[in-house]
């Protein structure tokens, strides 16, 4: 089988898995341990983006890198102790589109701002880590989105060129990301209403509503 010429970059957290609950939990349980703040709608603002970027510009907590780091390592313990407790299960579609892209040729790869031992014990417990090629964290990138570092690493880790792939986002940090990198985009309605995903070059509910072919056609005449 030739392999196709594009390639399919997901997001985790909100693409791959409905985290944002126990994501949510785990930054209250962090404000009360800590005995700080949580402002108005910070959830939703920070949702996407690095600790790096959260901690000190949305709930400005901290501006010293050392207690940034401190305080989103220690979220990110609470995180995986609540996600070990909870249900944890793909989104609808998920594995199903993930086999169909692989059985297509289509190498897909994670490119998430999600740290690489929250990625390893979620792909651990549903078995999902067959069914990507490579995976781009947190460790991996220095800025957040929307810059497009993250999407772009995860296409040369793939080998295919940036306007060539196609990214799978919920948030809008992540749409804004792969199109500055020249990708195209397809908005998830799991964080926000699909009416308001206009940004993506597609929007969907959930990946059930895709087929190969109708994401290839983005890709006609690029070879």
């Amino acid at each position: 089988m030739i392999s196709p010429i594009w390639g399919a970059i997901f997001d985790w957290d909100g693409v791959i898995i409905d985290s944002s609950r126990h994501h949510e939990k785990s930054w209250e349980l962090l404000a009360q341990e800590e005995r700080l703040p949580l402002p108005p709608n910070s959830f939703k603002l920070g949702f996407g983006r690095k600790n790096q970027i959260i901690i000190p510009e949305i709930y400005k907590w901290s501006t010293d890198p050392v207690e940034i780091e401190r305080l989103g390592n220690r979220k990110e313990e609470i995180y995986r102790e609540l996600m070990a407790k909870g249900d944890l299960e793909p989104l609808p579609g998920v594995r199903k589109w993930l086999e169909k892209l692989a059985a297509a040729g289509v190498p897909r790869a994670v490119g998430s701002s999600t740290p690489r031992a929250n990625l390893d014990a979620a792909m651990a417990r549903l078995g999902l880590a067959p069914l990507f090629d490579a995976v781009i964290s947190a460790e991996d990138v220095t800025l957040g989105k929307p810059n497009p570092e993250v999407f772009l690493k995860a296409a040369q880790r793939i080998g295919r060129r940036p306007e060539c792939c196609v990214v799978f986002e919920d948030a809008f940090p992540g749409i804004e990301a792969a199109h500055a990198g020249g990708m195209k985009a397809i908005g998830l309605a799991t964080t926000h209403p699909i009416q308001e995903l206009g940004a993506a070059d597609l929007a969907i509910h959930t990946m059930n509503e895709l087929s190969v072919e109708q994401v290839a056609c983005w890709f006609a005449g690029k070879e």
